[in-house]
């Protein structure tokens, strides 16, 4: 099943429109980000409301890396104009090292603490976005170096062709971004079923349990959150190339609500569960919007009649699958999969024994008879 699903993966490039392939970029830079907060809240058991921070240094940080120095309309803007791949190593390590900075006070911090500790980093992101001009481009934001390896670039500046069909940049970046999410993928696994996600595991059940076997509390939670970090970092990255162009209110702190209504809906400490949550919360919206004519009480973007946004009508929609999902499926949308593929076994029933005891094959008690 999952050699078929990615060889489908491989296809939407020959087939679909602009559309479609930018809401599946959306969506894997969704997969990707999800997937380490699930790391960091299903599986250590920390809460974290600044995710969309880390995924703002990853993608400011792949634009200063990769673009050069210019003269805008209003300010100047720095880079260093390093190679687009390196740019991108270097936001993720950007940002894993912003979540090691961090890490002392989330390896001391549990819980709803945590969580408003975190949330202190989504304000202070936007107060330097929007005035550290010279990197960011302040409110205006600004546009994104596109991807590149050695011998193509990831735009349409270099026309290319396979098998008829036109690549053009959302094509090339469509196969990039399912590399991206491969590696996040097999990474987590191997992580949760190695060493450190069996400790992880046991310090999220019992901190005190955890420490008696020897885990180190405060040094694995710090490091959960710089893995957590650097997910969202290249998470960010992927996201500054499928927009082309970052503002500060792309990451907001309904960013990181989003993110936490993924891992919910997919289910806490499943990697599966996170991708599936995360492309349900990321592509409804697009649908919404792009059907809007055609369905009940929504409006296109843009629209002066009364009815509800594809954003606003997607936000009720999965705020109520996630009371759907506390109510009957505690466990997500994994949970829900286990329990169907499941098959339904009758008990057998167990015999109760009679009060003469055992008995031999002919019937007589295998006591010892008194003579």
């Amino acid at each position: 099943m999952p050699a078929a699903l990615c060889l489908l993966l491989l296809l939407p490039p020959f087939y679909l429109e602009a559309f479609w392939l930018q809401t599946g970029l959306f969506a894997m830079t969704a997969v990707i980000a999800a997937i380490g907060l699930n790391l960091l809240t299903g599986t250590a058991g920390q809460l974290s409301l600044g995710h969309a921070f880390f995924l703002a240094v990853g993608a400011y940080g792949y634009t200063w890396l990769a673009d050069h120095p210019r003269r805008s309309s209003l300010h100047p803007l720095t880079g260093l104009s390093l190679p687009p791949l390196l740019a991108f190593v270097g936001a993720v390590l950007l940002a894993g090292a912003a979540g090691a900075v961090f890490s002392p006070i989330s390896g001391r911090l549990r819980g709803m603490y945590l969580g408003v500790a975190t949330l202190a980093l989504v304000f202070l992101g936007q107060h330097v976005l929007l005035n550290a001009t010279p990197v960011t481009g302040g409110f205006n934001g600004r546009a994104v170096p596109p991807m590149a390896v050695p011998g193509l670039s990831f735009d349409d500046s270099t026309p290319l062709t396979v098998l008829g069909v036109p690549f053009g940049g959302l094509e090339r970046l469509w196969y990039f971004g399912l590399l991206l999410v491969l590696i996040a993928w097999l990474a987590a696994r191997n992580l949760l079923r190695g060493r450190p996600g069996r400790a992880l595991g046991a310090l999220r059940d019992s901190e005190v349990a955890a420490s008696v076997m020897g885990v180190p509390a405060a040094r694995l939670r710090a490091a959960a959150f710089t893995v957590s970090s650097m997910y969202a970092g290249a998470a960010g990255a992927l996201l500054a190339l499928a927009f082309q162009r970052i503002v500060p209110d792309h990451f907001s702190l309904a960013l990181s609500m989003d993110f936490l209504a993924m891992i919910v809906i997919g289910g806490l400490g499943s990697v599966g569960g996170a991708a599936a949550g995360a492309v349900f919360v990321t592509v409804l919206p697009q649908l919404l919007g792009r059907y809007a004519d055609q369905l009940p009480l929504v409006v296109a973007p843009g629209s002066t009649e009364p009815g509800l946004g594809g954003t606003e009508a997607a936000r009720y929609l999965y705020g109520a699958a996630l009371v759907l999902i506390l109510l009957f499926s505690p466990d997500g949308l994994a949970g829900l999969r286990r329990r169907l593929r499941t098959p339904w076994r009758r008990r057998t029933a167990i015999t109760p024994l009679t009060s003469a005891g055992p008995q031999s094959a002919g019937g007589e008690s295998l006591k010892e008879q008194t003579p």
